[in-house]
């Protein structure tokens, strides 16, 4: 009997590190964001994102995470409802590249094995870096300085997400991203963050936020759940 437990769980643990549920697909949505420029919204989407998404599911309630997105940034001192940035009216539109890594979590089970529609709220976290132009506003003129710089940070994601076909999954999430940076808007010119240049609250790092769907296609094998 012994033997053929042992045997028993040694398949079960041959099928289950080859047997494992992935999910590739895409998201589409919007962003904006939350700095010394523009709206003081926290979700009010203003510039396009798109992005690729690779999730290995390792249970009914948790999954591994990758994503790379790309989109435009865009703040707008006219947008906002504070008297001194309308005044002021700064202006930029940039762009930024995201890669984020971290692990998704279910509220309720979500077995990719049953056929029947399920549908459930997520969290997820993890880690960021975020590549973004370098630039400064001299006299309000945007100047772009012709660099790139690289800000880690932690995006802080809920969602709802639904088993649309036995294949396809689609969600829609709002994740706010808190950036250990206070250069995205340009209020902190990277060549020399005690210029005279530098303006805004240098105490409080920026964020920026992507609201969207997300749409991922499943595959592989169902794993082997043992129960002794």
């Amino acid at each position: 009997m012994r033997y053929l437990i042992l045997f028993l769980l040694s398949i079960c643990f041959l099928q289950t590190s080859h047997s494992q549920i992935y999910e590739i697909g895409g998201f589409t949505g919007g962003s904006n964001f939350i700095g010394d420029v523009g709206s003081t919204q926290y979700i009010a989407p203003n510039a396009p994102a798109l992005g690729l998404l690779l999730k290995w599911n390792r249970s009914p309630r948790h999954s591994w995470r990758v994503s790379i997105i790309y989109s435009d940034l865009v703040g707008d001192d006219s947008k906002s409802d504070d008297p001194r940035r309308l005044e002021r009216n700064y202006k930029f539109d940039s762009n930024l590249l995201e890669i984020s890594a971290g692990m998704e979590f279910t509220f309720w089970e979500f077995d990719l094995h049953k056929s029947e529609t399920q549908i459930t709220p997520y969290l997820y976290s993890g880690v960021t870096t975020t590549k973004y132009p370098n630039y400064f506003f001299n006299a309000g003129e945007y100047t772009n300085e012709g660099t790139d710089s690289w800000a880690f940070g932690i995006p802080m994601v809920l969602g709802v997400k639904s088993n649309i076909t036995n294949h396809l999954v689609l969600g829609f999430e709002i994740g706010a991203r808190y950036t250990f940076s206070d250069e995205l808007d340009g209020s902190v010119p990277d060549f020399d963050n005690t210029s005279s240049l530098a303006f805004g609250n240098t105490n409080s790092n920026d964020w920026y936020v992507f609201s969207g769907f997300t749409l991922t296609y499943t595959f592989g094998q169902r794993p082997c759940y043992c129960n002794f």
